[in-house]
């Protein structure tokens, strides 16, 4: 049979179409259901984080702080007197450092914002009920939390409680391993975006709580 024959005579065949057919619509199928699934996971673990950091906001303006310094700043250190404005003062308190810009770093006073009062494990409360921020999200570690202390106009010099600052806490460097996507498509691990949350510093002693 000549050659061209042959040829004219495979070209027309379509054995096997709708098995290489059916293989190319799976294939596409299992990759978007895949991703529907990955990604609703991403948003979950993200508003995951946005809630440990409400927590660990919540749980910072009213704990001992991190930059420990605070505990005794009186606002006279600079020359001011007992009723005056309290002077400007700023602690960035980092997790990943363990370092505190312009103060002390208390690393006990940042596992109580990680694991909680009286507790130093994830997805455990301890006995006074102040869970921490691992325990609603638990990848969540130290070096992942930046602590912000500012003074934003209120209190006073020699104000018996201390300073009265906004307190920042902002998580960071919390990643997303693909599982699907990885084995289909090779994706890497991705970051998830820093979320922060604001509040206003009561009396920021443990103890006093």
């Amino acid at each position: 049979m000549p050659v061209s024959n042959l040829l004219r005579r495979l070209r027309n065949r379509n054995d096997g179409a709708a098995m290489v057919e059916f293989s190319i619509v799976v294939g596409l199928l299992l990759t978007l259901t895949s991703g529907l699934v990955e990604f609703g996971m991403i948003f979950h673990q993200w508003n995951s984080a946005s809630k440990a950091a409400q927590l660990g906001a919540r749980l910072a303006a009213v704990s001992s702080p991190v930059a420990s310094d605070l505990s005794n700043l009186t606002g006279m250190e600079s020359g001011a007197l007992p009723g005056d404005p309290f002077p400007f003062f700023e602690r960035i308190c980092s997790g990943a450092t363990t370092s505190c810009g312009g103060g002390s770093y208390d690393g006990a006073a940042m596992n109580t914002l990680v694991f909680g009062r009286g507790d130093a494990a994830c997805q455990t409360v301890g006995t006074d009920n102040f869970p921490g921020m691992c325990d609603v999200f638990p990848r969540i570690q130290a070096s992942n939390v930046i602590v912000t202390y500012r003074h934003t106009g209120l209190g006073f010099a020699g104000r018996p409680g201390g300073p009265v600052p906004t307190v920042t806490v902002e998580l960071t460097g919390l990643t997303f391993d693909f599982v699907f996507l990885d084995d289909l498509l090779g994706l890497g691990p991705i970051q998830l975006p820093n979320v922060r949350t604001t509040v206003t510093g009561e009396d920021l002693s443990t103890l006093g709580s």
